[in-house]
């Protein structure tokens, strides 16, 4: 025989099933708004903008126009950020057109190899032949540009120190070598990063590359081949942003040593 229940057991058992089933809407919810949140980023592309960008975005630039600088630090210290730099350019009554990270940097943002701007170095060519990391990749190298509007990409033993310099940066490894790929670059490699870098043309002006997806040293280099290229020089990896707002890309995040820039 069944039993009866009371007026509050009733109650009861109706407030426990309404928390029971608010606590199950709650993680269908949650579930829902989780896999909403992965399939949204899955989808955003490392440079953002509102146009579907192709595996490798070059940029070239000019050199002749005089617009191709580097900075690293202000009054305050290094700048960072693109936004900071923005920012002190603004004061100035300059314009960012353009801007990258120019190379690899210790953990204090400051170069680790050879830096000069305006003519003044200020770090020294780092001509370590083995450490750990990307920089210490034989050969690396050093881009630079002369005061008489020349840029040029030559590997670390080949730099000449010149007066007529008037902004360097060291990085590595070369990705290109008189047209040659890096000898330490395998076809098919699984390691694969965003990348970013620069090679000179036929023409005589810097290419500037920044991948959009993961890509490995090999494919990278070859790109800047297939360009004309004969020198090119890894800038850097994870760490990679561009900022080209004549594109629609603005990626004012990151944090960096080196910027290279073009400035009106």
């Amino acid at each position: 025989m069944g039993r009866l229940f009371c007026g509050w057991e009733i109650k009861l058992i109706f407030v426990s099933m309404r928390l029971i089933y608010i606590l199950l809407s709650s993680l269908v919810y949650l579930g829902c708004t989780t896999n909403a949140k992965t399939d949204v980023a899955e989808q955003i592309p490392p440079l953002e903008a509102s146009i579907e960008l192709p595996l490798f975005i070059p940029y070239e630039i000019n050199v002749g126009d005089g617009n191709l600088k580097m900075y690293w630090q202000g009054s305050n210290g290094p700048f960072q950020t693109f936004q900071k730099l923005k920012e002190h350019l603004k004061i100035q009554g300059k314009e960012l057109t353009f801007a990258m990270n120019g190379g690899m940097y210790l953990t204090d943002h400051s170069p680790q190899g050879l830096y000069i701007e305006n003519g003044q170095t200020l770090r020294p060519l780092n001509t370590k032949k083995s450490d750990f990391g990307n920089f210490y990749l034989a050969p690396n190298g050093v881009f630079y540009i002369t005061k008489d509007l020349a840029a040029n990409v030559c590997v670390t033993e080949d730099f000449t120190p010149s007066e007529n310099i008037n902004y360097a940066t060291q990085s590595g490894p070369m990705l290109l070598i008189d047209s040659t790929i890096h000898p330490k670059f395998t076809l098919g490699s699984k390691n694969v990063h965003i990348r970013n870098g620069v090679g000179i043309l036929p023409n005589g002006n810097p290419l500037f590359v920044i991948t959009t997806t993961p890509v490995n040293l090999y494919d990278f280099a070859d790109y800047f081949r297939q360009q004309g290229c004969k020198n090119a020089l890894y800038l850097d990896g994870f760490v990679s942003r561009l900022y080209l707002p004549e594109k629609g890309l603005k990626q004012m995040d990151g944090n960096f040593g080196v910027m290279i820039a073009e400035v009106k």
